[in-house]
């Protein structure tokens, strides 16, 4: 008897055992740790402060997160940090569009210089909007801002995409310093990948052709920004495409005489004319910024169109927008920010 009971005992705990229900860790490890929060992720975080798209402000970022804004997903065995925001919330003082982006901390002039780089991918841009619009279905996914002066915006660089377009573009902008009234400011656009700002539609009903060597949706790009002595390098490599190169002047304008055609024929419509200081940013404090920067609203396209995008906002619902489209979404996997040097092609 005493057997049989021992028996009967080892055999119910098989059976327990078998049917107990396999456990999949809700989080992801990174290097032996648990990965909750983009500061997991993001190194320098104690270099940023963020402002969500519902408003929120915050500069302790250390395991800080929030839901629906700012978070980490993984993918394939990689942590992404996640920046999203609708096309209409709350947003900063000087800008009418949404944005879950880190603003860095630190300033610096063009002369000290300073590095941000960043590997990521565009999950969604907003799927309404007037095609007339330079502005419309686009996000800014990183920046550099001036904290001084017009506080313009010497670096903005862009993806977009069409609806119905499977590849977008990548491209870059230079907000010209106004030399004395900032309302005739306007951005100069170079296409890194598919087409310029410049690439719009003449109707309501149509789209320009879909660029050939576009980036999807979900497919990894990378940037580096290096300001070194008053020199902007910008490098950005994707796989399967040409690595693209570029460099602009921060502390000497090209735009000081004479306006270039794609702003005769972009800004005609609003009247920006305005020509560039001389010294352009030199001595004005600058800071980087990245993460998700919408660029779609619910602006009237007729009173500009250039960045009045008059994309569908439902009121500023916010889980209405999420549920219609009315959004964008970046994910970066890597970021690191220092200080500018010499870039090696010029180096003895």
């Amino acid at each position: 008897m005493k057997y049989t009971l021992v028996i009967l005992t080892v055999l119910l705990v098989m059976v327990g055992c078998k049917n107990k229900p396999e456990t999949t860790p809700s989080l992801s490890k990174q290097n032996d740790t648990l990965v909750t929060n983009p500061s997991d992720v993001i190194s320098s975080i104690d270099k940023w402060s963020i402002l969500l798209g519902n408003g929120t402000f915050s500069d302790s970022l250390n395991n800080f997160s929030q839901d629906d804004f700012f978070y980490v997903e993984e993918e394939e065995n990689t942590n992404w940090v996640v920046y999203k925001t609708p096309n209409s919330g709350i947003t900063s003082k000087t800008s009418h569009n949404t944005r879950t982006e880190l603003g860095e901390k630190k300033r610096w002039t063009p002369e000290e210089g300073g590095k941000l780089r960043g590997t990521l991918k565009v999950k969604h841009v907003s799927t309404s909007g007037d095609p007339r619009v330079a502005a419309s279905f686009s996000v800014v996914v990183g920046q550099i801002h001036s904290d001084d002066g017009h506080e313009n915006e010497p670096l903005k660089i862009f993806y977009k995409k069409y609806p119905g377009h499977e590849k977008g573009a990548v491209f870059w902008n230079y907000e010209i310093n106004t030399e004395g009234n900032n309302s005739k400011r306007w951005d100069f656009s170079e296409t890194v990948w598919g087409y310029n700002m410049g690439n719009v539609s003449t109707t309501l009903n149509t789209t320009p052709e879909e660029p050939k060597d576009g980036i999807r949706l979900g497919e990894e790009f990378s940037y580096e920004v290096n300001v070194h002595k008053g020199i902007m390098y910008l490098t950005f490599k994707s796989e399967g495409h040409i690595t693209k190169t570029f460099t602009k002047s921060l502390i000497a304008s090209d735009f000081t005489k004479e306006l270039p055609q794609q702003i005769k024929t972009l800004y005609a419509s609003i009247g920006r004319d305005g020509l560039e200081r001389e010294e352009a940013y030199t001595g004005e404090m600058q800071f980087f910024k990245q993460g998700a920067y919408n660029q779609t609203n619910g602006k009237n396209p007729e009173e500009n169109l250039v960045w009045n995008t008059g994309s569908k906002t439902f009121n500023g619902d916010i889980t209405k927008q999420y549920n219609n489209g009315s959004f964008t979404e970046v994910w970066f996997k890597e970021q690191t920010l220092g200080e500018g040097t010499l870039p090696n092609h010029l180096k003895d």
